[in-house]
């Protein structure tokens, strides 16, 4: 992964596979994205822009955010419209333009456990409005691994059949948005993806970001959450934007993470050799841990381009080189569900 600058990783998160390109050249009409201005929204729009070009489809894809540090003109650099609006004002939501196909973004999750009621309000009431005002369209809406809770680390991770036991304020909230767009998509018939994610990973955040920043730092590590499942970004919106073809009444529920259990020991001690630096642990391994079985995202919207491996060797020489990294740790070593 020979990936030198920010412009270079924004190309290669953003280009879409040709199975992308056969989706978005099958479903009509235009794509809005809304809570674009996340860490992944940017790579995920643009990628719709290319593959819908790519396809030869004439539709606008359409970002909506409140934009409130700017970033907008980036957008529209690459074709992709953008609308600024609070998705919190019930009225504003109304005069967005009609779509029929929408990805909803929004969430919070850190500060949540400061903050419960904007937590709330976000994950569980914003995707009833939401719900409402577009169940005429395709809808997937992110959603996390953490609503399953922890896992016997034995058993490989939580299947979309597993029975969710969200722990904390922002597991039990992302649950909430779950239940209230399978309500519209039962009641309405709006059809829905429910597309769990745990941890896509770019080389500026991502649970391998954090690790291998604390591995150059010096910095023990903790092992309490020994294990972890991760997914490269564009890997990621790839099969967010494949998800859209599978999108049904009730939900398609799915898990959207790579094939691989990864061990925190293992993967810093990878670190420790690849960028020559000493690696200390403190605590030791749990036989739990948040962890999610891949293989029906896989079986239906594809492997992904880049393995683990890959994954880390890049993250390694990105951050031994100085490569900005956006500031944001996971935490997924919480175990209490506190963010």
């Amino acid at each position: 992964m020979g990936i030198e600058t920010e412009e270079e990783l924004e190309n290669v998160l953003s280009e879409p596979t040709p199975e992308v390109v056969n989706s978005l050249a099958r479903l009509p009409g235009d794509i809005l994205l809304l809570g674009v201005g996340g860490k992944m929204g940017f790579s995920l729009a643009r990628m719709a822009r290319r593959a819908s070009d790519a396809a030869g489809t004439c539709r606008r894809v359409i970002g909506v955010s409140r934009f409130s540090s700017g970033g907008d003109d980036a957008f529209a650099h690459h074709g992709i419209e953008t609308i600024r609006c609070n998705l919190h004002d019930r009225n504003a939501i109304d005069q967005l333009p009609e779509a029929p196909n929408v990805l909803f973004l929004a969430g919070t999750k850190f500060g949540t456990t400061i903050d419960k009621p904007t937590t709330w309000a976000t994950n569980s009431y914003l995707p009833g409005i939401v719900a409402h005002r577009f169940r005429s369209s395709r809808i997937v809406a992110f959603s996390t691994g953490n609503v399953y809770g922890l896992t016997p680390v034995a058993g490989g991770g939580s299947t979309e059949d597993s029975e969710p036991r969200p722990v904390g304020e922002y597991a039990m909230s992302c649950l909430g948005r779950e239940r209230v767009f399978e309500y519209f998509s039962r009641s309405a018939g709006t059809r829905v993806v429910m597309l769990r994610l745990n941890y896509a990973c770019d080389l500026r955040y991502g649970v391998l970001v954090d690790l291998a920043t604390r591995v150059w730092r010096a910095e023990p590590i903790d092992l309490a959450m020994g294990q972890f499942n991760t997914i490269w970004q564009a890997d990621a919106n790839a099969m967010a934007l494949r998800a859209l073809d599978h999108a049904s009444t009730p939900p398609w529920v799915v898990n959207v993470t790579g094939p691989e259990v990864l061990s925190v020991r293992a993967v810093c001690e990878d670190y420790g050799q690849l960028m020559g630096r000493a690696v200390r642990f403190v605590g030791r391994e749990s036989d739990t841990a948040l962890l999610a079985d891949a293989r029906r995202g896989i079986g239906v919207l594809g492997s992904p381009r880049v393995t683990a491996e890959e994954l880390i060797e890049g993250v390694a020489r990105w951050v031994a080189r100085g490569g900005r990294t956006l500031g944001k740790p996971t935490k997924f070593e919480s175990r209490d569900g506190r963010f």
